[in-house]
Formats: structure tokens, sequence, C-alpha cells
């Protein structure tokens, strides 16, 4: 039986080439994506200056990646529910505010991680 997307490195490019469409379409068509991104891209190198150690630096922009991928999550969710209706249903809410929950619980990881490592060197 042949798999629909390859096998080996063919599969491994092909699922590279996916990911790079889901970013750019999380880029252009997601505002969240783009202020998190922002955000990212300036606390990356602020990021590298604080950073004392190899762990303080993967603990400052691990949460910031991680934000990322869960606002591509709550986006993927957000599409799958407005696909399956776009009336207004208890469900589709929860779904949606769940979503939205993960988004804030990986920004109070970003917090809580930068202030465990920024306030002892105040």
């Amino acid at each position: 039986m042949k798999k629909p997307n390859g096998t080996g490195l063919a599969r491994v490019w092909r699922a590279t080439l996916c990911s790079m469409d889901g970013i750019g379409y999380a880029f252009r068509y997601e505002a969240a994506f783009r202020q998190e991104l922002l955000l990212c891209v300036l606390l990356l190198p602020v990021a590298i200056w604080l950073a004392d150690s190899p762990v303080e630096l993967i603990l400052l922009i691990g949460p910031l990646l991680l934000l990322l991928m869960v606002e591509c999550l709550n986006s993927a969710i957000e599409a799958a529910i407005d696909r399956i209706s776009t009336e207004c249903h208890p469900l589709s809410k929860q779904a949606k505010d769940l979503g939205s929950a993960a988004v804030f619980f990986t920004l109070l990881i970003i917090v809580v991680s930068w202030l465990a490592i920024l306030l002892p060197k105040l």
C-alpha cells in the first residue's frame, strides 16, 4: 500500500512544507499570532542578553515558542468549529473559550519564567 505523503525524507519534506503553510496562514490571517510573534521577536534579543546560562536561555525562549504553538492550536480549534457551523452553540463557545484559556495560561508561563530569571538579577 502506497502512503499518500510518501515515506522517509520525502515525507519529512512534505510535512515541513505543510508546517510552513500553516505558519504562513497564521501570519496572514491571525492578528493574535502576529501580535504574539512581535512579542517573541522583541523578547528574543533580550533573552539572549539576559541569560547567564543555556538553561536560563531555554527558560526564556522556550515559553515564547510555546506561545506561538498554542496560538496555532487555538486558531485550528476556531477554524474547525467554524467549519462545522457558524451558528452560536454552547459547545462551540466552550471549545473556543478553552483554546483561549490555553493561550492565557501560556502567557502566564512566560510571565513566571521571565520574572523568575529577572528578579534575582535586580
